[in-house]
């Protein structure tokens, strides 16, 4: 149905909250979604580095699924400049790894070259979501994964399905929990991309527009 608004959270609360969480946990792994704003990014940033967060998951939420940039300019330099350095694992998809390299992503040699930029920035790992490549009426979607030792691809099923809202946010959150759990980042991903394949090709079929994906489709296919 997309965005039907936005509020920003001030900054003082998030740095409470931040503080609380950092002082009540041990924490082994955290994931950063949607910021909004320069203000907000640069305030993350300042608390990962005055507390202890452990392995870092960027999910760089710019682009909303209709198209609508969700950052502004400055916003994207501040999250290029404040959080990429902080990063062990970045999640954009395509349109977004775009707007944060300048590289139009069309080819394998082409991602190379984007994910080349983001960890000259300073992030360790780079997943690249294919979904959005122009053959999108492919069989098949292809991501791009580059660490500093390797780099590979997974593919899955282009399910046909509306329900598809929340893919990114999933896929970058189950990530984040199988690092959390002490799995190697290539292994982290590997699952998520199983959760993920799992959830869209198994939909709720909920709602009038772009719907969630099913959460409880990995575990109960695990069975």
């Amino acid at each position: 149905m997309g965005v039907f608004d936005i509020h920003s959270v001030p900054l003082s609360t998030i740095e409470s909250q931040l503080k609380a969480i950092a002082a009540d946990f041990q924490i082994s792994a955290f994931k950063i979604g949607m910021l909004g704003t320069a203000e907000v990014i640069e305030c993350v940033a300042n608390a990962l580095r005055q507390y202890n967060f452990g392995k870092l998951v960027l999910d760089p939420v710019m682009i909303a699924k209709g198209g609508a940039p969700l950052l502004q300019q400055n916003a994207i330099n501040a999250l290029k400049t404040h959080l990429l350095p902080l990063a062990d694992v970045i999640t954009p998809n395509l349109p977004e790894a775009e707007a944060l390299t300048g590289v139009k992503i069309i080819d394998d040699t082409t991602a190379y070259q984007a994910a080349k930029k983001l960890q000259d920035l300073g992030v360790s790992t780079v997943v690249i979501k294919g979904g959005h490549l122009a053959d999108s009426q492919s069989a098949h979607c292809r991501d791009w994964v580059f660490t500093p030792t390797e780099h590979f691809t997974l593919e899955c099923p282009r399910f046909p399905t509306r329900h598809t809202h929340g893919t990114g946010c999933t896929f970058s959150a189950c990530i984040t929990v199988e690092l959390a759990k002490g799995q190697a980042v290539e292994n982290a991903i590997k699952v998520a991309k199983e959760y993920i394949s799992a959830a869209i090709s198994h939909p709720l079929n909920i709602g009038q527009g772009h719907g969630p994906t099913n959460h409880w489709a990995y575990q109960e296919l695990s069975k």
